[in-house]
């Protein structure tokens, strides 16, 4: 098996944006089946996983990316890494702005000039989950050509989590109110009106980001993780040495993760230290699965759409962010065109969890033929 190019990489990779679109995507946000709804604070279901997988796969992707690059800080290195960062980042704030332009075109509020239609600068939300991975991306990378040792490397990923969680502890980090040191920092630095609106269990909202700008530091830490994994498989050793290996580090961490929750909640809003070592943990043992399945046993057939998703997973992302954007505001018979399709199925099945899943799954197979397309005429959009 060469190590340079792993299959069962691009379907990990696939998987996760596969199951992005899946959990972004409902019928009807008020009947969800439970594993597929985010923990509505601490705790962790399946839907919590893909995310912090995608984080992972980017981490391990980028241990091979940057061998070229012999992962010293380059002024082509330097040059690639800035604007790729900046490419992620402005993606993120497109998607807010087409969000908010859209609405404000197909569902107008009051009497608005054309310049506060098209350009809404004043309510953007400046953070996201494109942001986030463009951020994590830019400090893990400085990181890694700055730190050259692995052993150096995985102590100061350590040190990041520990500081992280003091920082937690000690600033009221895992309470979803306003003295959450998260929402105070994105606050002071963002102002409330670029900011997410979180739910709260009574049905009230809070100005609270769940991409915020401090629970980005445990987000790095995160990549690194994974960047450690993608050492582990360009190592030069035999493949069963190195499926140990993964095995051995995927158990520390899910176990570690799991034991310290106790003191330390798993926690996806707040990105918790316990959350990156369960989730990373996770994603090691899956890894390991795919590789054995996937490149060792050569059981390949299944794998084919997802490995459709792996070869262009951010443009597909987007696409389908942008259309679901269209999808849910297109009127129709006085309704959007999301709703009227959720309707329609109604009359056919009778359980409404049903017909939200059923609806995802649609919205996820029209994504799945874009991607086959351009993955059967090797089409593949890097951004």
């Amino acid at each position: 098996m060469k190590t340079e190019r792993l299959l069962s990489l691009d379907i990990l990779r696939g998987l996760t944006v596969a199951g992005m679109i899946l959990v972004n995507n409902p019928g009807d946000w008020g009947n969800i089946y439970a594993p597929l709804r985010h923990a509505e604070w601490n705790g962790l279901t399946p839907t919590d996983l893909v995310f912090p997988f995608f984080m992972f796969v980017m981490g391990v992707s980028m241990n091979f990316s940057f061998a070229k690059f012999e992962y010293k800080l380059t002024r082509v290195f330097t040059s690639k890494l800035v604007k790729r960062t900046l490419v992620l980042f402005l993606l993120g704030l497109l998607l807010s702005w087409f969000s908010l332009v859209v609405n404000n075109l197909l569902a107008p509020t009051g009497d608005m000039a054309w310049w506060q239609v098209l350009f809404p600068f004043q309510e953007i939300r400046i953070l996201g989950v494109l942001q986030r991975l463009a951020l994590t991306y830019f400090f893990a990378s400085i990181l890694i050509a700055t730190v050259h040792k692995s052993r150096t490397l995985m102590s100061v990923t350590m040190c990041i989590l520990i500081v992280y969680a003091l920082i937690l502890w000690l600033g009221n980090g895992f309470e979803l109110s306003d003295s959450n040191v998260i929402a105070i920092i994105d606050r002071a630095i963002l102002g409330d009106n670029h900011l997410y609106l979180e739910w709260l269990p009574d049905g009230g909202r809070i100005v609270f980001d769940p991409e915020g700008l401090l629970s980005t530091l445990p987000g790095v830490a995160h990549v690194l993780i994974g960047f450690a994994a993608g050492s582990i498989l360009r190592k030069p050793i035999t493949l069963n040495e190195k499926l140990v290996s993964l095995s051995i580090v995927g158990i520390v961490l899910l176990f570690a993760g799991l034991l310290l929750s106790y003191g330390c909640p798993i926690n996806k809003k707040v990105w918790s230290p316990t959350f990156v070592l369960a989730t990373c943990g996770f994603a090691y043992l899956l890894l390991v699965l795919l590789i054995w399945l996937v490149d060792v046993c050569k059981v390949q057939k299944w794998s084919s759409l997802f490995q459709a998703f792996g070869s262009n997973p951010l443009f597909i992302y987007v696409f389908a962010s942008m259309l679901a954007i269209l999808v849910e505001r297109i009127p129709i018979n006085g309704t959007g065109l999301q709703e009227w399709i959720v309707t329609g199925l109604s009359q056919v099945f009778v359980d409404a969890k049903l017909v939200s899943l059923i609806y995802a799954l649609l919205y996820v197979s029209l994504n799945a033929w874009l991607a086959h397309i351009l993955f059967k005429r090797r089409i593949f959009i890097k951004i």
